[in-house]
Parts: structure tokens; sequence; C-alpha cells
């Protein structure tokens, strides 16, 4: 089988250090201390690819340098490298980035139409709408996640999901669906404004719980549940510095306690005498880490639709950060719809991080009642 595989070598970089994407922000981003993360991910993905017996039977088409060919030379896998136009670099700080543009995902893209049987990616969503924009429903497409918000659903929940769920398409035991492709307008996101856009539905391959949904809005009748849990649990926070995560229940928690967070950053609070003080707001991993010898609770909610509690949209709780916070101080927050899928995710890209929070967790589901959720 023939795989398309393409790589966004920026995607991702602007996670860790609050910048909520990496769309036109590369510098700010190395200048905040991010580096490049997409090689790295896809790496972990053709690792995992190479303890199935059906890797042997894989090949691939993919980019030039950083979009495929350096990492898949690290690699016994055969491929072929798309006549595409030489790619340049530039250095930033020190830090030595492939100068490539959207337009290049889109050209290779394009070409692997008609000679390839599934088109894999490595990016967030602008990678998909730009792979998406190129191949229609030609062929299927696969998202390795290594963006920032990953708000669609064509992405597999992690890297090594992503080789199964390949294995599972070879072996033809994953059914080919429609999924949505989800973008949103990063400056805008970046000023707290959320607005989504509805690309299409792309073909992709689907196994149960190895794909992550498409991202829900919190639904307009549990607009009154959200407000009276944030009042309850207020009230019962005791004395200390807390994380506070990012989303719409959380900017309810935020303004109950009297302080001008964000909605889709990350802030630091203190809370002395029953009375909340805003330390940072839209902090970065660096920021959270100078906190940690404070012995810090995380308050984080579900994101509807994704089902994800670290790894998507908030990568400032990284594994460096988690890798601190006991399990039983993180205090988590979710309406009903969003446990429907019946499991929470996380990935942190840290095996060690990842099964230190799986198993069970309690979530505050209303004022009075908590329920027992599965991590996985």
């Amino acid at each position: 089988m023939r795989i398309g595989f393409i790589i966004n070598p920026i995607a991702g970089m602007g996670g860790k250090v609050a910048l909520k994407g990496t769309d036109g922000v590369v510098e700010e981003a190395i200048r905040r201390g991010a580096r490049p993360v997409a090689e790295e991910v896809a790496r972990l993905f053709l690792h995992e690819l190479t303890h199935y017996v059906e890797a042997s039977d894989v090949s691939f088409l993919t980019g030039p340098d950083g979009m495929g060919e350096r990492v898949l030379g690290d690699f016994e896998f055969p491929f072929e490298v798309i006549p595409h136009r030489k790619i340049g670099h530039r250095e930033v700080e020190g830090v030595r980035i492939p100068d490539t543009t959207s337009e290049d995902t889109k050209t290779l893209a394009r070409t692997m139409v008609g000679k390839v049987d599934m088109v894999l990616f490595a990016g967030g969503d602008g990678t998909a709408r730009d792979v998406f924009s190129a191949v229609d429903r030609a062929v299927p497409i696969l998202g390795i996640p290594t963006g920032v918000k990953m708000f669609s659903g064509v992405f597999a929940a992690s890297p090594e999901n992503a080789a199964l769920i390949l294995v599972e398409f070879m072996k033809g035991n994953a059914r080919v669906v429609e999924r949505d492709v989800m973008d949103l307008d990063e400056e805008a996101y970046r000023r707290d404004e959320v607005r989504p856009r509805h690309y299409g539905k792309a073909l992709t391959p689907y196994v149960e719980l190895l794909v992550q949904g498409a991202k829900e809005p919190t639904q307009v009748d549990e607009e009154e549940e959200v407000e009276a849990i944030a009042e309850a649990l207020v009230e019962e926070l005791e004395d200390g510095v807390y994380f506070l995560g990012a989303g719409s229940t959380l900017k309810r928690i935020k303004e109950r306690l009297g302080i001008n967070g964000t909605l889709l950053g990350i802030d630091v609070v203190e809370i002395n005498d029953g009375k909340a003080r805003l330390l940072v707001k839209d902090v970065s991993e660096r920021d959270l880490l100078a906190f940690i010898e404070r012995r810090p609770k995380v308050i984080v909610t579900v994101i509807g639709g994704l089902g994800f509690l670290f790894g998507r949209g908030n990568q400032q709780f990284s594994a460096e950060v988690l890798r601190h916070i006991p399990k039983e101080n993180i205090i988590v927050v979710a309406t009903p719809s969003k446990l429907r899928g019946g499991v929470i995710r996380v990935y942190t890209g840290d095996r060690e991080v990842d099964e230190k929070l799986r198993g069970y967790m309690r979530v505050r589901v209303s004022p009075w009642a908590e329920r027992m959720v599965k991590v996985i």
C-alpha cells in the first residue's frame, strides 16, 4: 500500500508558549522559547508503525527535506520524494526551520491524488484544511496530531493511534467515513474570540476510540448548569495557587472568582482568605513551571466533541508541568454532553505522565454531583 506523507514542520510551535497556534507567528514563538515539534511527533508515528508486521507492505510518497524526506530517511520504509521546489531554511534566534508555506502542502497533496491510497499529514487544523482543499474527497486523509488546536475530526487521537489506524486500514478493518474539517481564525483566537469555520467533510479511515471527534460548543440548554457548577465550585476552593484552564466553563469560574482571566488561555490565580488574585494571565509552559514549588491545583474542563482533557489547545499543560502535579490536585469540571463518549483523553507525548493520569477521575457534572470517568 502506498501512503502519502506530509509534514508541516512548524506545526505546534505556538502551543507551549501560549500563542494558541503558529500561523504567522513562528518568529515570536521562537523568541518565547518554542522549538519545532512536528518531526518528533512524526517519528513517533513511524516508530510505532515498525512494530506491526503489516509495515513491511507500506511505501510512502512524500515531500522534500523537512516535509517528510528527512524523517523517513531515519527509517527503513521505502519512499519516493515528489519533485518540488528546493526548500530553503531560515534561522531565528539560533533555531533553524524550513521555509515552507501552505502552498507547499497543497501542491504536494494535489500531486498525490491518484498515486496513493491515503494521505497522512502531520500538522494541525490549518494543515488539515490545506490537504482537504487540495484532495477534496478523491482520497482518504488522516491527521497525525502535531498542531495546537486540532478541532477537526480527521485526526487520530495520538501518533501511535495513527499507526494502528493505518494498519487496520490496510487490513480492511477501518471504515472510511465523512469527518468534519474545521479551523479557527488564529488572530481572533489570540484575542479570546472563537470564530470557527466549517470547510467541509473529508473522507477519513475510522476506528472507534482511535479517531477523535470534532470540536463542539457548550449546548445552550446547559448554560445555566455551567453557571451553577461554577458558583458551587468557587465556594469550595481552599486557599492556595490554582492553574485555571481554557474554555467557556473555566471562564465562568474565573468570573465568579472576580478575576479578568482569559477565555482561551491558562491563568495562574492565588486564593487567600477566600479572595482571588490574578498572578499571571495567559501563561506559557515556562510561567507554569515557575509556580510548581507552590503545589498548585489545576482546574480544567473537557473539550466538547474531542473529549480531551490535556493535549488539545492547552499544551502549556505539558508533560514537564503535569509530571509535578499529583492526580488528586486536578479538578475536572464538565457538563454531561462533554462526556457522551464515556471516556476522557489525555496525550502529553510522555508515556509515563500519560499513564499517571489514566485510570479514573472524578468529574464535577453538576453543583451537587460527581461522576467517575475513565481516562484513556
